[in-house]
Parts: structure tokens; C-alpha cells; sequence
């Protein structure tokens, strides 16, 4: 255990009564606004304030909390600039995609992603994500926004309400639906009167052009939410992956581009954006997550993910061999592979989205992280990483790569003199890492501390392995075939039982990586369906169905025991040994 956590803890206590004052002494920090790294600086926090940043000497008053920030690395904390919370992530997370409510009713859904709001967000905080931007959900974002609000273990939200659309699909024609379709101007001003007593921190338009559809004909529409929004002093964020369209929204005064276009742009649309000062947020991992689950292409899903997601979220990902019936599976699953294909509509798409960000990046143009966090396989917190990694892919240079993550999505909500960057004055939100962020984007995952508003946190204390959470998580790996994700949540000594038996069948973490590297090569679509589970204090008891494609292979009993946060014994009855 760290020999700061009696400090945190004493920080933590203290914190709502007085300004706690940090210092951060001799550190190098990253000035996102200029581009460049300070080393040897010290950064003072009061309250939730930054008071100093500064290359001299700083004596401590009583009671500070000193940091020593030799060998380290501040930067502001980080953004994603796109997520749903009225979204899992999940394979359940959108019925108008896919509907399967035999096996997760939709309303069941909705409640449990509400239920997991507080697990979310510290997933958030844990990875150096301080702020989070919900662009569109039900009006429930804004009581989840109120939930939130004062937490120190949750980043701050912002948020708005339903989508103002061209379309609705028919799955959220609900009590408090994700997106209204509005077909009149007057429609459309009403919509933005409704959500301004929750003070939206911008509102969002969903400009869908359907085959057949002019995009000049949602134009009406669009202009009056822009000058309703505009006579309330609140930014309007646009979906339009269109070009005309996109450029039709800036014309009418959108500040927020939440995705890239598909098209390739042009120089009128850059000029757009730099002219009208309109930030936008490419949102490059979406559409690949959504093929990977349809195609069972469980390899691509990332050491993220089976770290840090939700660990039950993301055993939903892996139901597609058992919640679909078999015309949905030839179905989805021939589409997921067909968009997977070698030069197939994926990698076109990626491609077209890297070369469009290159250019806005060269033009100058400000670009925001963001995930679209909630979508079926993009999963909140872990795909941050990928984001960014994808970026990086892209050819953005890792300060490049930081602007977009700190700095510029406090310019879509105009507070760019209030956070985003290490500054006198600013909100302090911020990372310690253990190393160089402008070296590459792997250092960002290094996290020593995450400061939220003034209080400073031990993101290994954020989300403890409960022995539920282990035995979930290697049941994914297990069924994504992943070894050493399946591997890492096992003891380097645990012990392996075969029921009836009195010695351990396997012994040590290097027989399992042998045994089960076996086992994961000669059945590569092996599944295991969790059928039911009791977890009793440190012990964890499945009933587990296995199969592979159109055979059943037997049912099995594991029982997990778990001490220091590893699994260190597992007993197996079956039947049918797969070995």
C-alpha cells in the first residue's frame, strides 16, 4: 500500500470543511495551450483551484499535502467528449440495432445502466478521465447530472437531453425516450424550451438523412433549434456524417460536430469550421466495435477492455452465440464479418476518417476525444485508450493527441478560461503519471494519482476486485479465447481441482498457460454460457453450460476461491472434461 493513503484519506475527510492545499514539487507538466513540456515545476492546488504554476521554490503551509513529482508527469485530466449513459455498451444497449427482448427486456436494461452510473464514473476516474460529455440521452441525464454533481468519485458530466431528430427509431418510442422526432420549426423551439429549466449544457440534433431525403429538408427544423438555443445562450451539438449536411448545421450555427464525416472533406468544409470556430469529435472506434460483436471477432477486443470495462457489461458482448436465434445470427453475424473484410466498408470508413483528421489537425481546426461510449462493444471508461491509440494511428502526434483529450473540449462549452490546461486560476483536474505522455499514448494508462476538482485519488482504490468481478472476468477472456486476459485474474500459485479428487490436477499459472493455450487453440469458438451463480463472501459458484457452434459439449459446476484479490483455488465438476 502506498504511504500516501493515510494522507488521501485524512484529505478525503478534510476536504469538506476546509481548502485542502496540494503541491505537486518538481514535476514536469504538460502546457497543453502552448504545446510544450515545463520540467522541474511546482504546481500548487487550493481548494479546487490551481493557485500556482510556477519553476521556483514553494514553501508548504501547515497541513499541505507535498507530492514529490520527481521522474513524473502532470497533465490536465482527461475528456471524453462523446458518451451515452442511457447506453451499456452492451449487446443489449440499442434495440433499434437489435432487438432481443426474450433474453434483456428493454425497460430491464434501461434500469440496470442507470443502476451502474456511480460504477461507470469511477471507471472514468480511475483511467485519468475527469470529465465526461453525454451528448444526447432521456431526461433522466439530468437527474444523473444532480446525483453526481458533488461526488468526488464521479468526473463531471455534462450533459443534455433527447436528441432533437429526423428520425425515431420505433425501439425508443418510450415514456422517456433517447430521441424525439421533431418534424416542425415550432416543434423543434418547444423541444429546447422543455429542457431549459434543467439547464442543458448544449443541445443536440440528430440530422439523419434518409435515402430518398434532401438534406435541405430537415434545414427548417435545425435552424430554429440553433436560434431557440442561440436566445438562451446555449451551444448546439450536431450528428450529421453527411458533408452537406455537416456543412448545412455549421452554417446554421453549430458548435459541436460529434463525429466525423464519411465523405472526404473539402476545403470549404475546413474553412467552415475554422471561420465559425466549431470543434468536432471524430469518434474513430465506434463502427469497428459494432462489427467485432456481430462477428465474434473476439481477438480485436482490447487488454482495456477486459481490464477496465464493466465486467458484466462486457459478458454481454459474448452472448451473441446464445441470445440469437439462428436466422439473427447468419444475419448479423454474415454482416459483422462482411464489414470486417480485408478492404471491406470498415477499413474504407477508417481510412477515409483518418485521412479527414489529418487535415483538420493540419488546418488547425480544434478536434475533442470521444468514444461514443454505450454503443454496442464501445465500452464506457476502457475505450478511451483505444480512442486515443487510434488517433496516434492516424498520424496525430501524442501533444496533438493530448490537446484533443484536455484542452479543446472546454471550448465546446465556451469555459476553455476556466479548465482543460494547468493554469493559474483553473479548475483542478488533473493526472500524475509515471510517464511521458508526449512520447506516446501508452504512458497515459501509467497513473500514479487522479485529482478531481481539488481531491486527490488513488485510482487503485477506486474499484477493488470483488471475487465476483474476477470470476466474471475471466469467464470473458475465456470465451474470447484471450490466454492472458483469462490468465490475469489467477493467483501465480492457484490450484485447479477436479471433483472427485484430493490433488490439484493443475498447479501454478504456467501450467494453466499451457494447459488452457492448448485447449483455446484446438476449440477457438469454445463458450461458456454462465447459467446461474451464488457468490458466498471470498467464493464465487458457477453453473456453466459449454459448447462450441451447433454442438453442446456438457454442463459444469466451478467453484472460485479467492484471497488477495486472485483467484487461488478453483474446484470443477464435470462431467464432461473438455481435456
Amino acid at each position: 500500500m502506498r504511504y500516501f493513503l493515510l494522507s488521501l484519506a485524512c484529505l478525503l475527510i478534510s476536504s469538506s470543511v476546509k481548502a485542502q492545499t496540494t503541491i505537486f514539487s518538481n514535476v514536469a507538466y504538460v502546457d497543453v495551450e502552448q504545446g510544450r513540456m515545463i520540467s522541474k515545476a511546482t504546481v500548487v492546488v487550493e481548494g479546487n483551484t490551481i493557485t500556482q504554476v510556477t519553476r521556483r521554490k514553494v514553501n508548504a503551509p501547515e497541513g499541505a499535502t507535498v507530492i514529490d513529482g520527481t521522474g513524473k508527469y502532470l497533465i490536465p485530466g482527461l475528456v471524453d467528449s462523446h458518451i451515452h449513459m442511457f447506453q451499456s455498451g452492451g449487446l443489449y444497449a440499442r434495440p433499434d440495432v437489435i432487438s432481443l427482448p426474450d433474453v434483456q427486456p428493454y425497460p430491464k436494461e434501461i434500469q440496470e445502466v442507470r443502476d451502474r452510473a456511480g460504477d461507470y464514473f469511477k471507471r472514468y476516474l480511475a483511467l485519468g478521465v475527469t470529465t465526461v460529455m453525454d451528448v444526447g440521452g432521456p431526461m433522466a441525464n439530468f437527474d444523473i447530472r444532480d446525483e453526481f454533481a458533488g461526488s468526488p468519485l464521479a468526473p463531471v458530466y455534462y450533459t443534455t437531453g433527447p436528441l432533437i431528430s429526423s428520425y425515431q427509431p420505433q425501439a425508443f418510442d418510450i415514456a422517456d425516450p433517447p430521441i424525439d422526432l421533431i418534424e416542425t420549426p415550432e416543434a423543434a423551439r418547444a423541444m429546447v424550451q422543455q429542457q431549459v429549466p434543467r439547464n442543458p449544457d448544449f443541445i443536440k440534433i440528430w440530422y439523419i438523412v434518409r435515402r430518398g431525403q434532401d438534406p435541405k429538408d430537415y434545414l427548417p427544423v435545425v435552424e430554429a433549434t440553433m436560434e431557440e438555443a442561440a436566445k438562451h445562450g446555449i451551444p448546439v451539438a450536431v450528428h450529421a456524417t453527411g458533408l452537406e449536411e455537416a456543412k448545412l448545421a455549421v452554417k446554421a450555427g453549430a458548435k459541436f460536430l460529434v463525429h466525423s464525416v464519411d465523405d472526404a472533406i473539402d476545403q470549404e468544409f475546413i474553412d467552415l469550421l475554422l471561420e465559425n470556430e466549431v470543434v468536432l469529435c471524430p469518434t474513430l472506434i465506434v463502427g469497428r466495435k459494432y462489427a467485432v460483436t456481430f462477428a465474434q471477432a473476439y481477438e480485436e477486443i482490447t487488454r482495456s477492455d477486459f481490464l477496465w470495462a464493466n465486467p458484466f457489461v462486457l459478458g454481454t458482448v459474448f452472448d451473441v452465440p446464445i441470445a440469437l436465434s439462428e436466422e439473427q445470427k447468419e444475419g448479423y453475424g454474415g454482416y459483422g464479418t462482411g464489414q470486417l473484410a480485408e478492404g471491406g466498408p470498415v477499413e474504407q470508413e477508417e481510412a477515409q476518417h483518418a485521412e479527414n483528421l489529418r487535415r483538420l489537425v493540419a488546418a488547425g481546426v480544434k478536434i475533442a476525444t470521444g468514444t461514443d461510449a454505450g454503443n454496442i462493444g464501445t465500452q464506457h471508461a476502457s475505450s478511451m485508450h483505444e480512442e486515443m491509440q487510434k488517433m496516434a494511428e492516424a498520424g496525430l502526434t501524442p501533444m496533438q493527441i493530448l490537446q484533443a483529450s484536455t484542452y479543446y473540449p472546454a471550448f465546446v462549452v465556451s469555459e476553455q478560461a476556466t479548465w482543460g490546461s494547468i493554469a493559474e486560476g483553473k479548475q483542478a483536474n488533473l493526472v500524475l503519471l509515471n510517464a511521458d505522455p508526449t512520447v506516446g499514448v501508452e504512458a497515459l494508462q501509467e497513473i500514479e494519482f487522479v485529482m478531481r476538482k481539488g481531491t486527490l485519488i488513488d485510482p487503485d482504490t477506486l474499484l477493488p476486485d470483488t471475487p465476483e468481478m474476477l470470476a466474471q472476468r475471466q469467464l470473458n477472456a475465456y470465451n474470447a479465447g484471450n490466454l492472458e486476459a483469462f490468465l490475469e485474474p489467477y493467483a501465480d500459485t492457484v490450484k485447479i481441482f477436479d471433483v472427485p479428487g484430493a490433488e490439484p490436477s493443475m498447479v501454478g499459472k504456467e501450467t494453466m498457460r499451457e494447459r488452457y493455450g492448448q485447449l483455446f487453440e484446438r476449440a477457438p469458438d469454445l463458450h461458456c454460457e454462465l447459467v446461474d451463480r451464488m457468490v458466498i463472501d471470498d467464493t464465487v459458484i458457477d453453473q456453466e453450460s459449454i459448447s462450441i457452434p451447433g454442438r453442446q459439449l456438457g454442463k459444469a459446476i466451478a467453484i472460485y476461491r479467492v484471497a488477495h484479490g486472485k483467484i487461488v483455488e478453483v474446484y470443477f465438476y464435470r462431467p464432461n472434461p473438455l481435456e
